[in-house]
């Protein structure tokens, strides 16, 4: 159930000031669909290079593509979709892991507190269906602060590929 704030939001309030629910089930829909883009930093890239055990620039070929001026993870194909290359769906049935979770990318760490999610109450409620993510309105609550601090981290997240 949607957490809803007991009034309505004042002026310059965002409608989640009381904080939104979420607790990851591990569904991995957040990680599968249409073809998209899981932009990181050069600082990232090393520290998923490091967690495979790979120089920066192997990891790179083996496991990015170029979008622009970053760098995206790759995805593979599978019968759900456009799955993030590692999106393990194998080593607990029933649920889907990030291989590089304690060092997977802000875009990945601040799901679902994007800012386009929170556009409005509307945006996070389409999400929550579309994706589907199970988890949203779920679970603790996350405060109005660490929102704010997921969404900074977002936008900033696919950083520097200057060298």
């Amino acid at each position: 159930m949607m957490h809803m704030p007991s009034t309505p939001p004042g002026k310059g309030e965002p409608w989640y000031r009381d904080g939104l629910r979420f607790e990851c089930t591990m569904c991995g829909n957040c990680c599968t669909g249409p073809e998209g883009v899981v932009l990181f930093s050069l600082d990232e890239g090393q520290a998923m290079a490091d967690k495979v055990g790979l120089p920066l620039d192997e990891f790179l070929s083996r496991y990015s593509r170029k979008v622009g001026r970053q760098r995206s993870l790759r995805e593979k194909q599978t019968e759900f979709g456009n799955d993030c290359i590692f999106l393990d769906r194998n080593s607990i049935p029933g649920k889907a892991v990030c291989g590089l979770y304690e060092a997977r990318p802000e875009q990945c760490r601040t799901w679902p507190f994007w800012e386009g999610n929170l556009r409005s109450r509307k945006a996070w409620e389409d999400t929550k269906k579309h994706v589907p993510c199970p988890g949203m309105d779920m679970g603790p609550v996350h405060d109005l602060v660490t929102i704010r601090i997921a969404v900074e981290k977002d936008k900033a997240g696919g950083g520097s590929w200057a060298r």
